[in-house]
């Protein structure tokens, strides 16, 4: 029987959903095992496992959606729709859809009576409408709570549609880190599409896993990349379709853009499909794309040839580095991001000479510890840390602090403190790689050396804060677990 992946991501070895210090303190005593985990007694905002099961399949070409929730549920769903339709565009397609999914909108009535037969309806409504390979149902903490079996509705409509039915268990309330919603769906990917089938190996095949927000221009620089090593790339899962699904067992190697991203599938494809697979971290600036590259390369046994590569971009790209650095070097800067993205960033913003200040991710766990001993080298060890799904109250504590010159991430915040701010997620223009790393130069400076938006908005913005909150520890509100 196909196994799968067991366990919640805050259930790992010495995984952290919440806490906060300088960047020594933390370091010095992860590595003792004395930090301990932080609840809030107050959280402002978060997200959950839901909305990443969600993005992770919503730009499969052949594939229709149920979200079996309240309509409150799939707010995000527009925001995915978005990046969904600009990704068509640059891949150029002429004819633009947007992704095909409907909400059962779980009402009063439903928690009472329960809603099922709203579940039945939209399965045979898609199937219809669509006649798709896949059709994907999330749950939610509604239709767990009222004990609709999602599962014998998807057996017992199974033979009624063409289309392979897959129920992910993504309700809310089961994890508190929503990273765990990746997991929950390549779980439903091995069960109902997999189904213990072990296809033949076919030579040179590379499975990357990396979510949606990948844009176009990434993705050919990943496979330009990839190219110099005479591989062949399977995207999973953004624009993908069930028959790459299919193929994912059998490539012959796995790597990911994202190491949080698909960590434990790799390892499940190791365990149960002999694939052998490279983890490190997202290649975004010098250090992190040569790591990127070589780690797949010893994989494959093309080490030389990738360290040969890796001299001819050096000689293309760090003469013009070497200029933006030379205009920027020393800015203060503050990142938050998912975990991945963030301590990516933090060594990228090396590479122009800027200083990280302060730094806002999801969590923190084991796996982490050589990045956090990574970033010290780079930055020194005074710079702040805050393990956080979200919670923006914390985070203009910190900005207000620290003082940045630049903040890396969403900007919806900041931006009313009057902090110039961008983000190395871009759908429309290369980070990633080579190219990438001369893009988000640029970008950097262009924003640090034109501030006048985000000054002029602090003058006439604020932010729902009482200036006595300024004032307080950012970590006021933590709990550590045993106190």
């Amino acid at each position: 029987m196909t196994s799968t992946i067991a366990r919640n991501r805050e259930d790992r070895p010495f995984a952290l959903t919440g806490g906060g210090g300088c960047g020594k303190e933390l370091a010095d005593k992860f590595k003792k095992r004395c930090l301990k985990n932080a609840d809030r007694t107050f959280a402002q905002a978060s997200q959950c496992q839901q909305i990443n099961s969600i993005q992770a399949f919503i730009s499969m070409e052949d594939a229709v959606f149920i979200i079996h929730s309240p309509v409150g549920c799939s707010g995000c769903v527009s925001f995915m729709n978005d990046l969904f339709k600009v990704g068509q565009y640059h891949r150029g397609l002429t004819s633009i859809r947007s992704a095909r999914y409907l909400i059962t909108n779980l009402d009063e009535l439903d928690i009472i009576q329960g809603g099922e037969e709203k579940l039945r309806q939209a399965v045979l409504e898609l199937e219809q409408r669509y006649h798709p390979k896949l059709i994907f149902i999330f749950t939610s903490c509604a239709s767990a709570i009222i004990g609709d079996d999602v599962d014998s509705i998807a057996g017992e409509l199974q033979n009624q549609v063409g289309a392979v039915i897959v129920p992910i268990h993504c309700e809310g309330f089961k994890s508190k880190v929503p990273a765990t919603g990746f997991d929950t769906a390549f779980n439903a990917l091995v069960k109902y599409v997999f189904k213990n089938e072990k296809p033949e190996r076919e030579k040179g095949l590379i499975n990357v896993f990396a979510p949606m927000a990948i844009g176009w221009k990434d993705q050919q620089e990943i496979e330009r990349m990839l190219g110099v090593l005479g591989l062949k790339v399977n995207y999973f899962p953004f624009y993908s379709n069930l028959d790459k699904l299919k193929k994912i067992p059998a490539a012959e190697y796995s790597t990911s853009i994202c190491q949080v991203f698909a960590d434990e599938f790799m390892e499940l494809l190791k365990r149960d499909y002999g694939i052998p697979y490279s983890k490190t971290g997202m290649p975004l600036g010098i250090r992190n794309t040569d790591e990127w590259l070589l780690g797949v390369a010893r994989l494959v046994g093309k080490e030389e040839v990738a360290r040969e590569y890796i001299r001819e971009q050096h000689e293309r790209v760090l003469p013009e580095i070497a200029k933006i650095k030379s205009r920027i070097q020393g800015k203060k800067v503050f990142i938050c991001a998912g975990t991945a993205r963030s301590f990516a960033a933090a060594t990228l913003i090396d590479d122009f000479g800027l200083k990280l200040v302060g730094m806002q991710t999801p969590t923190y766990e084991e796996m982490l510890i050589e990045d956090f001993d990574k970033l010290i080298e780079l930055h020194g060890d005074e710079f702040i840390v805050d393990v956080a799904n979200m919670q923006p109250y914390e985070q203009a504590n910190l900005v207000q602090r620290l003082t940045p010159d630049l903040f890396i991430g969403v900007s919806s915040w900041v931006a009313k403190q009057g902090i110039t701010s961008t983000h190395v997620l871009e759908t429309k223009r290369p980070t990633m790689g080579y190219n990438g790393i001369l893009y988000l130069g640029n970008k950097i400076e262009d924003v640090i050396e034109n501030p006048g938006f985000n000054e002029k908005l602090a003058k006439h913005k604020k932010l729902p804060y009482k200036e006595s909150w300024y004032s307080e520890s950012p970590f006021k509100f933590h709990k550590e677990a045993g106190d």
